[in-house]
């Protein structure tokens, strides 16, 4: 969410715009096998006269075993294998760059097959490891505090492009196939570019895929959609994907969180946290997350964090305080320790639950965004070949 001049003034980028022409075929003609549903696959093996059986094989060996040829699928004979070689792939994206972090954070910046770059992070926790996962090419929204939010929308990610970066992170842990304990890569967010709810399509396809429990098997409870507040999806979210909600809130009046986060505009508080008390599947045990961005002097006073108690009151919340990651060019500082204590002070006092956020890949540009935008500048001011 990004240190370079956006390249467009906020006021012309649209609220809403999740219009892409498809991506090329591959020039060979081979169909990519990731991100297709269990029937899609049964639909393709039957163009070649095979069971459907044959689909449950093809879908464990990518998704338990972590399989990118056919070569080595050891079940299935080497004359289906050939054939299977001549009209399909198993998609990965390149991998542009890789940092790693002193305190464990992963961040990758992903390359698809039509060059566009995305990026996503891993979080590691003493109890779980949490794989942050873009929606998008850049954004369609231009909150101002977030570093993605000054890159233009390119186009949407496709399901498979969604699931492929599941895949490079357990690539990268070798957890083919997953161990028992110990996994690095035990949560999902969709916290990363973009905003998933315009793109629920794809989101939800790849978030499917994830959750069969014969493959990725990631629990509903282990993956959390952020949205800033795509309002006529999130009712629909729950009810047919039924994950974890996290709102980014970041203000408690329309007018401080209409200049900050635009969509507010569209759809404004009083909207959003309606749709949140109706969101099927919130208890208790199962409460709605929101985030709240700490900028000094803007929304951290404490008569603010009075104001948030007021409008949460009735929704099974907790509140998830994130000291703001400063980036070349923003105009918010990030607020200080003090006052981010005395802030949480009182939510807990009024009974919610409010971690603090720890800052995490800062040696390595970890803000969502933040990698892509200084690939680019390097790219920019590298000296032309010859």
């Amino acid at each position: 969410m990004d240190d370079r001049t956006p390249t467009a003034p906020a006021a012309a980028k649209p609220e809403i715009d999740t219009a892409q022409a498809p991506l090329a075929p591959r020039a060979d003609g081979r169909r990519n096998l990731v991100g297709l549903a269990r029937p899609e696959i049964a639909a393709a093996l039957a163009e070649l006269g095979e069971k459907p059986f044959r689909a449950g094989q093809l879908w464990r060996w990518i998704y338990v075993r972590g399989a990118t040829e056919f070569g080595g699928m050891s079940d299935i004979s080497k004359g289906l294998r050939a054939r299977l070689e001549e009209r399909f792939y198993v998609y990965r994206p390149a991998i542009s760059r890789h940092q790693a972090s002193i305190d464990g954070t992963q961040k990758w910046l992903l390359r698809m097959e039509d060059g566009a770059e995305i990026e996503c992070v891993h979080i590691p926790e003493k109890e779980r490891g949490t794989l942050c996962v873009s929606s998008q090419v850049g954004c369609t929204l231009t909150c101002r505090f977030c570093h993605t939010g000054t890159q233009r929308l390119v186009r949407n990610l496709e399901a498979h492009e969604i699931v492929a970066q599941l895949l490079s992170a357990r690539d990268a842990f070798g957890e083919w196939p997953p161990p028992e304990r110990g996994r690095k890569l035990t949560n999902v967010v969709m916290m990363g570019m973009g905003e998933p709810l315009f793109n629920y399509e794809n989101v939800a396809r790849a978030l499917s895929i994830a959750m069969d429990q014969d493959g990725f098997a990631l629990s509903r409870r282990r993956i959390t959609l952020s949205t800033s507040g795509v309002v006529p999806m999130i009712r629909r979210c729950g009810e047919e994907l039924g994950v974890s909600l996290a709102i980014s809130l970041h203000a408690v009046t329309d007018e401080l969180r209409s200049r900050i986060v635009p969509i507010n505009k569209k759809w404004p508080i009083a909207e959003l946290l309606d749709a949140c008390r109706s969101y099927p599947g919130a208890s208790n045990a199962r409460r709605i997350t929101f985030e709240y961005v700490m900028l000094k002097g803007v929304n951290d006073s404490l008569a603010d964090a009075r104001g948030l108690v007021q409008l949460l009151a009735g929704i099974h919340a907790k509140v998830n305080l994130i000291p703001f990651n400063p980036w070349p060019g923003s105009e918010f500082e990030c607020s200080s320790w003090d006052q981010i204590e005395r802030f949480s002070d009182v939510l807990a006092e009024a009974g919610f639950t409010t971690p603090v956020r720890r800052p995490r890949g800062r040696d390595i540009l970890a803000a969502c965004g933040q990698l892509k935008s200084d690939t680019e500048r390097q790219r920019r001011a590298a000296p032309a070949p010859g």
